[in-house]
């Protein structure tokens, strides 16, 4: 899909450089909203007749020049088919981009050669001497303390493997590993709908649904690195069965995969959650219950995290919010009902800002996190 416009330094660097520019639909397929999962969802910038190629963005009037800065960090996130990496200043500004499609078939090798070449080449052009940190964003569960991904489906060549230590020893520097979600809310922390709030929480709804915590302006990581897995809280006792060996987890009744399913489960056949959104538009009230259950679930889960930490702000982002008027008020509702202290105080819930840049401006952050 071509795109047109794209928002903040994103934008203006995409329409000065003479590139095709294309949109991942990374999860277009699973999350079933057409892509609309801006955590998923990423910029291929490539030649014409390119297929793999690590393209940097060359100065031009959207960009900063190298030597101006005096700080900058590299943040790179290993998505389910595409990769990017970028030098990003202590104030959030976009100095250079590079982006590629990594064939993950080819092997853990391809992939770590991807990784090291992006963030090489943004160090090179950029000067190692005023680099912050190199922070790399990658699926799944992560064991911070070996800096090992423990369980990742999107990429399982990467399962159990020491990628930070061989990392830092190709780059011959630190790297700092995170997760996805984690980063994303840093993301949105830093410089998105969070920016200037210390407490907050984020959960990313897509194929799953996952989470981050930050409390007091730091990620709340728990003691070897697994915490913030909102998509495994149970809201419906003896639920849904989920892969985890639980029962009743949030992201099997309020992801895209769970619209799905239950629309499956009414006769609609083999939909997406995209089509069962469509179904609600065009006036379908069985297709806007399944909307209800969602919201209903989420808000459980809204009531249990609000309890637990009073945080002022919780966001929300994902390629489901497309469907954010229909889940939402069954959502506040519930959340409402089960929590004195949401009904009671100021407490905000909304929508994300920085959508797919979530992620890679959070594994930017990561240096500074510290």
């Amino acid at each position: 899909m071509l795109l047109g416009e794209r928002r903040g330094s994103f934008d203006e660097v995409v329409r000065r450089l003479g590139a095709f520019v294309w949109q991942a639909d990374r999860d277009a397929e699973s999350d079933g909203f057409g892509g609309a999962n801006h955590i998923d969802s990423g910029i291929y910038i490539a030649t014409r007749g390119a297929s793999r190629q690590l393209l940097p963005l060359e100065d031009s009037p959207g960009c900063y020049h190298a030597r101006r800065m005096t700080e900058y960090s590299i943040g790179l996130d290993l998505g389910g088919t595409n990769l990017r990496a970028a030098a990003i200043d202590r104030g959030g500004k976009l100095l250079r981009l590079v982006t590629g499609h990594t064939q993950y078939s080819e092997g853990r090798e391809a992939i770590m050669s991807d990784m090291v070449d992006a963030i090489a080449s943004l160090r090179d052009q950029q000067g190692a001497e005023g680099i912050a940190g190199i922070g790399v964003v990658v699926p799944g569960f992560i064991s911070l303390e070996e800096g090992v991904v423990r369980n990742c489906n999107n990429i399982p060549s990467l399962e159990n493997f020491p990628i930070r230590e061989e990392l830092s020893r190709r780059l011959n520097a630190k790297v700092i590993l995170e997760n996805d979600a984690n980063a994303a809310a840093l993301g949105e922390h830093w410089m998105g709908a969070g920016r200037g709030v210390n407490d907050l929480v984020l959960m990313t709804l897509g194929t799953g649904i996952g989470g981050g915590i930050i409390c007091d302006g730091k990620m709340v990581r728990g003691f070897m690195g697994m915490g913030g897995e909102l998509g495994h809280m149970t809201v419906i006792p003896n639920g849904n069965p989920c892969g985890c060996g639980n029962r009743g987890c949030l992201e099997k009744h309020a992801s895209a995969t769970a619209v799905s399913a239950m629309g499956k489960l009414l006769g609609y056949g083999d939909v997406t959650a995209k089509q069962v959104y469509d179904r609600a538009v065009a006036g379908d009230e069985r297709a806007r219950e399944i909307f209800v259950c969602m919201g209903e679930a989420l808000g459980i889960a809204l009531a249990t995290l609000v309890n637990a930490f009073n945080a002022p702000l919780y966001l929300l982002s994902g390629g489901v919010i497309g469907a954010w008027d229909f889940f939402a008020p069954a959502m506040l509702a519930e959340a409402r009902w089960r929590s004195f202290s949401f009904r009671t105080t100021n407490t905000r819930v909304e929508k994300a800002q920085l959508g797919g840049e979530a992620g890679l401006f959070g594994a930017a952050y990561l240096p500074w996190s510290k």
